[in-house]
C-alpha cells in the first residue's frame, strides 16, 4: 500500500469530503498562504516549468494516492467487481457515485450526466448525433472553438448536408463586440439550427459572455452546444444558470482528476435530441449513458473522481478561481508593458481566466509560434504553447497552474524580455 495518505476504498467512496488524505481548510489564508499550501499539494517536475495546465491539469499527491490504490483494487478484484461480483460494490454503484459527484460540481441532477474519456469524446457525441438537422440547415462556429469540435461541425456538412457557416471574432475580444458579432452571425444566418460555443477558449484564453449568447441563440430557435472542457473545475460553473441544454467538459484538466476522464450533461427534457451512439441499444434510449461509447474504460480513473472533487470542494471553487486570475495577472501586468508584446485579451473583469495568450512582434505564422515555443522550452526551460487558429494570427498560451509560483511567472516575464525581437 503506497503512503500514510492513502484510505480505504470503502471508506474513500463512502465519504470522500471527509477524507483524511485531504489537507485542512484553505478558508482564511492569503494569495501569499494559498500559494505555498497548493504548490506543497502536487508533486511536479521542475525541470521545465510547466504553463500548459490547460492540456493536462495534474493530480494532487492526495488525488494520485486514492487513484493509485484504485488501480490495485480493480486489479484485484478485476472481472469479479467489472461483472458485478464483489458483494457491496456493483460497478454502476461507484461509478454512479462518481456521476453524482460530477452532477454536484456542475449543479445537475445525476441522470443528466454520464462519464466519458474527456471532453473531445463528449463533444463529437453531442454534435455527431445532435439529431435535429436536415439538409440545408445551417450550424455555425467560431475561430476560437477547438480544432477537433469545429471537424465535428463540419462533418454534420458531409453526413448531414447541414450548411457550415464560419466567423471570426475580432480583436481585441470586447464584450460589447463579441455579443455584436454573434447576434450578427446568427441574424444573417436564417436556418441556422445548431451554435458551438466554447466557454473558455483554449486558444487565447477568451471567457466570452455564455448566458448572454445562449439566450440570444435560444430566441432565434437556435440551440447551442457548450464546450467547458477548460471551464469545469477551473471556474464556478451552473449549469442552470447557462441556459445550455447540451455540455462537454473535461475532469482531467481543471478539477485534476486521472486523465482519460470527462463528462456530458444533457438537460434530461431534451435527451431525446441527442440519438444513442451508433444506435446503442445496451443501455435504454431514456438513459444518457447510451449517448456514450459503453467499452471498457479506466474504472479506477472513473472512481478516483469523488477524490477530485472533495479536493476540489476543500479549495472552494470560488477561491480557486481567484488564486489562478491572480497567478494569470500577476504575469499579464509585467508583461504588457514590454514593447513589442501583445496581450491578446483586454483587461475586461469576465472575459478571462488562468489562460492568455500574447504575441511578440513580427510572429506572424503558425511556423513562428512553433519556433518561438521551442527558443522557450529549450533555452529558458518554460514550456508555454503555440496555439494557431485565429484570424489575428498565431498565439502563445500562458496556462499557469495551482503548482505555480509567482518566482516561476517572473521567470516568464524575464524570458519575454529577452524574446521580444526575435521577429524583428
Amino acid at each position: 500500500m503506497p503512503g500514510a495518505a492513502l484510505i480505504g476504498f470503502q471508506g474513500l467512496l463512502a465519504a470522500p469530503a471527509a477524507s483524511s488524505a485531504l489537507p485542512p481548510s484553505y478558508a482564511g489564508l492569503d494569495f501569499a498562504g494559498m500559494q505555498r499550501r497548493l504548490v506543497a499539494a502536487y508533486d511536479v517536475d521542475t525541470a521545465v516549468i510547466n504553463f500548459d495546465a490547460g492540456y493536462y491539469g495534474a493530480m494532487t499527491r492526495a488525488v494520485q494516492a486514492a487513484y493509485v490504490e484504485r488501480i490495485g483494487w480493480v486489479n484485484r478484484y478485476n472481472s469479479t467487481f467489472l461483472r458485478g461480483g464483489v458483494p457491496g460494490k456493483p460497478l454502476a454503484g461507484e461509478l454512479n457515485k462518481a456521476r453524482a459527484a460530477v452532477a454536484r460540481t456542475i449543479g445537475a441532477d445525476m441522470e443528466e450526466v454520464a462519464l466519458c474519456g474527456g471532453g473531445t469524446d463528449a463533444l463529437y457525441a453531442l454534435i455527431a448525433n445532435y439529431r435535429d438537422i436536415k439538409p440545408g440547415d445551417a450550424v455555425l462556429y467560431c475561430d476560437i472553438d477547438y480544432d477537433e469540435m469545429q471537424c465535428a461541425m463540419d462533418y454534420l456538412e458531409t453526413s448531414r448536408g447541414a450548411k457550415v457557416v464560419r466567423f471570426s471574432l475580432p480583436e481585441p475580444h470586447s464584450r460589447a463586440s463579441i455579443l455584436a458579432t454573434y447576434q450578427k452571425m446568427l441574424d444573417e444566418t436564417p436556418r441556422a439550427k445548431l451554435l458551438l460555443l466554447t466557454h473558455v477558449s483554449n486558444r487565447n484564453g477568451l471567457i466570452p459572455p455564455v448566458v448572454e449568447i445562449i439566450a440570444m441563440a435560444k430566441a432565434r430557435g437556435v440551440d447551442v452546444i457548450l464546450d467547458s472542457a477548460q471551464a469545469v473545475g477551473q471556474m464556478p460553473f451552473d449549469v442552470r444558470a447557462t441556459g445550455a441544454n447540451f455540455v462537454g467538459f473535461s475532469l482531467h484538466k481543471w478539477l485534476g482528476a486521472p486523465l482519460g476522464t470527462g463528462g456530458i450533461y444533457i438537460n434530461k427534457k431534451r435527451l431525446s435530441d441527442i440519438l444513442p451512439w451508433f444506435g446503442n441499444r445496451v443501455y435504454p434510449a431514456d438513459d444518457i449513458i447510451s449517448r456514450l461509447p459503453t467499452g471498457t474504460a479506466d474504472f479506477a480513473a472513473r472512481l478516483t473522481i469523488p477524490m477530485a472533487v472533495a479536493q476540489q470542494e476543500q479549495i472552494g471553487i470560488d477561491r480557486k478561481f481567484a488564486h489562478l486570475r491572480a497567478l494569470r495577472d500577476h504575469w499579464v501586468s509585467r508583461a504588457a508593458d514590454i514593447p513589442g508584446v501583445t496581450i491578446t485579451l483586454p483587461p475586461e473583469p469576465d472575459n478571462y481566466g488562468a489562460m492568455t495568450g500574447f504575441r511578440l512582434r513580427g510572429m506572424h505564422t503558425p511556423e513562428q509560434a512553433k519556433r518561438a515555443q521551442a527558443v522557450f522550452l529549450e533555452k529558458h526551460k518554460l514550456l508555454v504553447v503555440a496555439k494557431a487558429g485565429l484570424k489575428a494570427g498565431p498565439v502563445l498560451r500562458v496556462t499557469p497552474s495551482l503548482f505555480n509560483t509567482t518566482a516561476q511567472l517572473d521567470r516568464l516575464v524575464d524570458a519575454i524580455k529577452t524574446e521580444r525581437k526575435l521577429f524583428e
